[in-house]
């Protein structure tokens, strides 16, 4: 056996999560050696268990609603971003905080603050609608911007199940943000649908509808999320097998990796090296490996250095 193996160059943490790990280091490294995460500051079990090492301490929502007093102790806020809720509870307990909110998400909740005051003081009649993963930790903290006020739907079923139930009233004005990771194709899709129902609705050819405003549209997916996929579509296609690293927890990961899945069938997902199976590739394969914005780049070198280690098995 005697394949290549190329590791994707876009592949790896975004500059969010650098962002945030380099500031986790630079409190670890410190002179108190400890750091609080709200959440996991990144999803790979690989990275968490390095900086657990250090002394990252991971803790939820709930482990902070419990607590009564952090006596002084730093609290991570990861690039996901949180709703103005945690700050305060954060700060009632005394916890220092270091906001390493993604800056791209910083933007997002901005928006969200800003469109939602014109509809909490009565002087737009409208509504919110945010495309993301319900659930999500970015998108917890985006609805908080909207007091809680916002309808999010996760594709076009979700949207039209809104609508059919009256959730979303198409003859209001409609606010529609994305949360920064998703699909940019899908999303498009979504908004032309939704300008498509408001026009009907509102008794309108479309040229007409476009030129009332009451449809906004944000562009708040990351720019380095939005490039990603194309080049990784390139990166999937010029190779024989694919193998993308990400935890499986990653929203951005299960994304991609589906995209993957959809132009190479020769597609494997995995989490850790032990993972890989010298069955799956062939002779003169060239194997590409790639991954998530949660994916650390040493990972991705290990993985590709042991698909080069079965060129010297028998």
């Amino acid at each position: 056996m005697k394949l290549t193996v190329d590791i994707d160059a876009n592949s790896g943490f975004c500059a969010g999560v650098t962002r945030a790990i380099r500031k986790a280091e630079e409190q670890l490294d410190g002179p108190e050696g400890r750091l609080y995460s709200l959440g996991s500051i990144v999803h790979n079990d690989a990275e968490l268990s390095r900086l657990e090492a250090k002394g990252l301490v991971t803790i939820d929502k709930e482990d902070l609603e419990d607590m009564q007093d952090a006596h002084g102790e730093t609290l991570l806020i990861r690039a996901h971003g949180e709703p103005p809720s945690t700050y305060a509870k954060a700060r009632q307990v005394h916890f220092n905080i270091i906001d390493c909110t993604c800056p791209v998400v910083l933007k997002l909740q901005e928006s969200i603050r800003e469109a939602y005051s014109g509809i909490k003081d009565g002087s737009i009649d409208g509504q919110i609608i945010i495309f993301g993963k319900i659930g999500h930790a970015e998108v917890l903290g985006l609805v908080g911007q909207a007091e809680g006020n916002a309808i999010v739907v996760e594709n076009l079923r979700m949207l039209e199940d809104a609508i059919a139930d009256g959730r979303v009233d198409l003859k209001k004005h409609i606010e529609i943000f994305s949360q920064t990771t998703k699909n940019p194709a899908e999303y498009a899709a979504i908004c032309s649908r939704l300008e498509e129902l408001m026009a009907k609705a509102n008794e309108l050819p479309m040229q007409r509808f476009s030129g009332r405003g009451l449809l906004t549209v944000h562009n708040t997916i990351c720019s380095q999320v939005a490039t990603r996929h194309a080049k990784l579509s390139k990166f999937a296609i010029a190779h024989d097998i694919l193998i993308f690293v990400s935890g499986k927890a990653s929203s951005n990961g299960k994304v991609l990796c589906d995209r993957c899945k959809s132009l190479n069938i020769r597609t494997y997902h995995i989490e850790t090296p032990d993972e890989l199976r010298k069955e799956w590739f062939r002779e003169d394969d060239k194997v590409g490996v790639c991954g998530a914005a949660s994916t650390p780049k040493w990972l991705l070198e290990d993985i590709a250095n042991r698909i080069l280690a079965f060129n010297s098995e028998e």
